[in-house]
Formats: C-alpha cells, sequence, structure tokens
C-alpha cells in the first residue's frame, strides 16, 4: 500500500474500474466515513482510496469553523488556477464541492489537533501551508480526475468525457453555482448587522465602527472577503488592530488599511507578522517606515517567504545593490505583488529592447514595472516613434524620466505634444527633457511659455519649467536686461557708424 498524505475526519472509500482498455475511467462506488489516512492500492478490479484518522474530542465554535471554510475555498480556488482552470471554471467547481471543502476543514483539525485542543486559531498561511501540499499530492496521484471527485465528493462522479486525452468536469449549471456563491456571501454579510437577543451588534461588528468603519464598508470587505465577519475578536482581529496602532500607524488610517487588505486580521503576530516584517528589514526595509509601507501596501505581510525572497533575487539580478532594493521596496511595497514571470521579467526585457538601464528605472520609477505591455507600454513608445524618435532616443528619454509610461496618452502626452509643436523648441529638447510631460499644461508650461515669448528672451525647455517661481522671475529679468543692455549698445554701435 503506499500512502499519499494525512487527511483530517473524514475517509474517502472509492473503488474504480475500467470496462475496457482506453483511457475513460470509470468510477463505480464510493462511500465516506470518518478516518484519516488516505493511501492507495492496486486491486484486481481497480483500485481502492482510503484515509483514516480520529475525532479531535474538544468542539471547535461554528464561527471558526465558517471561518475556516472560507480559507479553505480560497485555498482550493488557488490551487485551481495554479493548474490552468479560468477564473469562471475554478468559481463554478467550488461553488459545487461544499462537502469537499467540509472535508479540507477537517483535515486541518487532525492534522492540527494540539493547536485545537489549547484553542488556539490556524493563520490564513498556516491553513495555505497545509493545504496546498495535500492538494498537490491528490493531484498527482489522481490528475485530471480529481477536479470530478472534488464536485462529487463524497458521491462518484455523475458523468465524465475524455478531451484531449484528459477527463475533465462537465461544468455545472450556471445559474446554480451562482445562487450558491451569492447565498454565502449574503449569509456573510448578514451577519455583520445581526443583532443579538438584547438588540445590540456583534463584538466585532461594534469594535470595527469604533475603529473608524461604517456597515457599509464593513459589508463591502465582507462581500470580497466572506471569512473577514467569522474572525475572533479577541484572537485576530483586536491583536492586529493593537500591533498596528503600536506601530505609529494613527487609528484614523486602520479602516483604510483593512479594506485594502481584511486578511491581515487572519495573520498570526508571533508566527507570521512578526517573522515577515524581520525578514523584510533584512532585505532592506527601512524599520521607521512601517506605518508608512503598511498604510500603502498591506498586502506586503500577507505575502510568503518564498515570494518575497524570489522578488527581491529578481530586483539583485537587474543590477540594484541592496541599499537600492531597500529603498524601493520601502518606496514602492507593491512591487512585491508583481509576478516575477509574468509581470516583472517580461518588462524588464521589453525596456532592455529600447536600451534601458533597467536598474536605474526601477530605482527612479519602479511603479512603471506595473504596467501593462500590451496596454501601456508598446502604444507610448509607438507614439513616440509616430512623431519622429528614434528608439535609442525613446530609450534615452525613459532612462531619464522613469515617469513618462505613466501617464495617459490622450489625457497627458497628446495634448502636451501639440502645444509643445508651437513652440520654438527642436524635439532634441524633450529628449534632453522628457520631464516636460510631468508638467501641467495649464498651470505650467502655458503660462510660463507665455511670458517668456512676450519677454522675449530664450531659455532652454528646463528652465522654463523646473525652476522655482521665484528663481524663474529672476532668470527671465536677468535674460531681458541683458537682452535690453544688448540693445542699447547695439543702437549706440550704430548711431557711431553713422
Amino acid at each position: 500500500m503506499q500512502s499519499l498524505s494525512q487527511i483530517g475526519p473524514s475517509e474517502i472509500f472509492l473503488v474504480a474500474r475500467r470496462e475496457k482498455p482506453s483511457t475513460s475511467l470509470v468510477i463505480s462506488r464510493a462511500q465516506l466515513w470518518f478516518t484519516g489516512r488516505l493511501s492507495f492500492r492496486q486491486e484486481t478490479n481497480g483500485f481502492r482510496l482510503k484515509n483514516r484518522v480520529e475525532f479531535s474530542p474538544r468542539p471547535v465554535p461554528p464561527n471558526l469553523i465558517a471561518a475556516e471554510k472560507e480559507e479553505a475555498k480560497a485555498v482550493l480556488t488557488l490551487f485551481f488556477k495554479k493548474q490552468g482552470l479560468s477564473n469562471s471554471l475554478s468559481s463554478r467547481l467550488i461553488n459545487k464541492s461544499d462537502q469537499f471543502i467540509d472535508h479540507l476543514v477537517s483535515r486541518l483539525h487532525s492534522v492540527h489537533k494540539a493547536r485545537y485542543l489549547v484553542g488556539r486559531e490556524l493563520t490564513t498561511l498556516e491553513i495555505r501551508d497545509s493545504l496546498i501540499p495535500y492538494l498537490e499530492e491528490l493531484h498527482e496521484e489522481h490528475g485530471d480526475l480529481l477536479a470530478e471527485l472534488v464536485v462529487s465528493y463524497p458521491d462518484p462522479p455523475a458523468e465524465t468525457r475524455l478531451v484531449s486525452s484528459s477527463l475533465v468536469p462537465v461544468p455545472a449549471p450556471r445559474g446554480d453555482t451562482d445562487s450558491a456563491a451569492e447565498t454565502r456571501k449574503l449569509r456573510a454579510v448578514s451577519r455583520v448587522s445581526e443583532l443579538d437577543p438584547e438588540g445590540a451588534l456583534r463584538p466585532q461588528t461594534l469594535y470595527l465602527l469604533d475603529l473608524g468603519l461604517n456597515l457599509e464598508q464593513i459589508k463591502t470587505i465582507t462581500r470580497k472577503f466572506a471569512a473577514f465577519p467569522y474572525y475572533s475578536l479577541d484572537g485576530k482581529i483586536k491583536p492586529v488592530v493593537e500591533f498596528l496602532l503600536d506601530l505609529g500607524i494613527p487609528k484614523s488610517d486602520i479602516p483604510t488599511i483593512l479594506c485594502k487588505r481584511p486578511q491581515i486580521c487572519g495573520i498570526s503576530l508571533t508566527d507570521n507578522l512578526k517573522p515577515t516584517m524581520a525578514f523584510l528589514e533584512t532585505l532592506g526595509i527601512d524599520k521607521n517606515q512601517w506605518a508608512k509601507i503598511i498604510y500603502r501596501f498591506p498586502a506586503i505581510l500577507t505575502y510568503s517567504r518564498q515570494k518575497l525572497t524570489s522578488t527581491v533575487e529578481f530586483l539583485s539580478q537587474t543590477g540594484l545593490t541592496e541599499e537600492q532594493i531597500g529603498r524601493i521596496l520601502t518606496r514602492c511595497p507593491n512591487i512585491m505583488s508583481y509576478s516575477v514571470e509574468d509581470k516583472l521579467r517580461p518588462t524588464m526585457e521589453y525596456f532592455r529592447s529600447l536600451n534601458v538601464d533597467v536598474a536605474v528605472l526601477l530605482h527612479r520609477c519602479p511603479q512603471t514595472f506595473g504596467l501593462s505591455i500590451e496596454s501601456n507600454l508598446k502604444p507610448v513608445t509607438e507614439f513616440f516613434l509616430e512623431k519622429g524618435f528614434g528608439l535609442d532616443e525613446i530609450g534615452i528619454m525613459i532612462s531619464r524620466y522613469g515617469a513618462l509610461y505613466t501617464f495617459s496618452l490622450k489625457e497627458n502626452l497628446m495634448p502636451k505634444w501639440d502645444y509643445f509643436q508651437t513652440m520654438d523648441y527642436p524635439k532634441s529638447e524633450l529628449v534632453k527633457f522628457p520631464q516636460f510631460f510631468g508638467y501641467s499644461l495649464q498651470e505650467r508650461i502655458k503660462p510660463r511659455y507665455e511670458l517668456v515669448k512676450r519677454s522675449g528672451v530664450r531659455l532652454l525647455l528646463n528652465q522654463v519649467l523646473s525652476l522655482s517661481g521665484i528663481e524663474f522671475e529672476k532668470v527671465v529679468k536677468k535674460k531681458m536686461m541683458k537682452l535690453l543692455s544688448n540693445n542699447v549698445i547695439a543702437e549706440q554701435s550704430n548711431g557711431g557708424l553713422l
């Protein structure tokens, strides 16, 4: 018998047989009872899956079970997406997998029995770390049939079909899955404003209201993350909030942080949050800036160490120093959310094709790497090519002004280019000073250039725009005085000749 993995207090007893020598597999029967170890045994008529564990003697609060179910759904959804399933198909599978979700939760209770015996709740990361390896083992064992088993659990699949040599589940009617998902969401949202027998809101809701959130904000959070209203107030929400306040985050900023990343309340302070912060500090993040960093991008504290490390390794490969990487992570922590292979590396290769120093660009404007190559970067490049700039010139412009590609073509680049054509400057001035596109057309560019034109003086483009108001006036007056002086000298010289 070949062991597959530990499972929680439930068991699959599945028998399948091959009706004929082909790639199709027919499930003959399936039974469920509570055990805890899944194993595989080849038999003459097919295969048998077994799984045995024992119940935990300590009851788990219903609200905690509800929260863990939502966490398990999120993990299973992520797993299906990694297998190449679309968002819509993953959602449909999850909406038809209630009993398998119960099975995953029971597995948590078995594997972490010691934690539950002392009343400690699992964090979001611990749930993910427990379930992902288990799902990977099941997928390795059963391949594409796993999705069908998940949907039909604990009963056998009603039907399988062969598509491109792979068994795939027949999608459930969309109406049924959408209805089930909406029902669960409504149940979670209704919990937010639920009253106790004395007519008072739940303690969690009252605490969040005191922090500055309103009921509609709490409901919006719940619609995005249905596990949130089931989090323990004293065990999860309050400790995290108090920790954030101790970091120097103003109470008024807490609602924004929770709206951006409510999952942060499901992460253990001692096991995850604090160690993650310490790890990020070793990567160069300024520990005195945590309040600003978390406010800007609280999700950075919910990422796995593997994801954080892979991003930092990529940044290092571009030629950035440790000190520069630290500055980037402090100033633009959301760069951690970008996939290295799907976003960062392709963007790096695109800019290198323009002869851009990627390390310099990353240090000056890391948010550029969050833009879509097809929707944002290529259209800007094509715009400048159409205006007569060469690739090398475009590369120089982006190297000198990293934010250039973050501007809207329609709202920014086009109208400013149109106005630039009325100015008495060659295109080469934009190559020297691409920051031109970063100034307000109505409040800076037009007023200053018109003043320069009326004064009859000549200034470089960067002098017109980059100087402060006082310095700009001084330069214009100085140029006017010099021009006047030159005119007087010229007139006197012409008079002497006469």
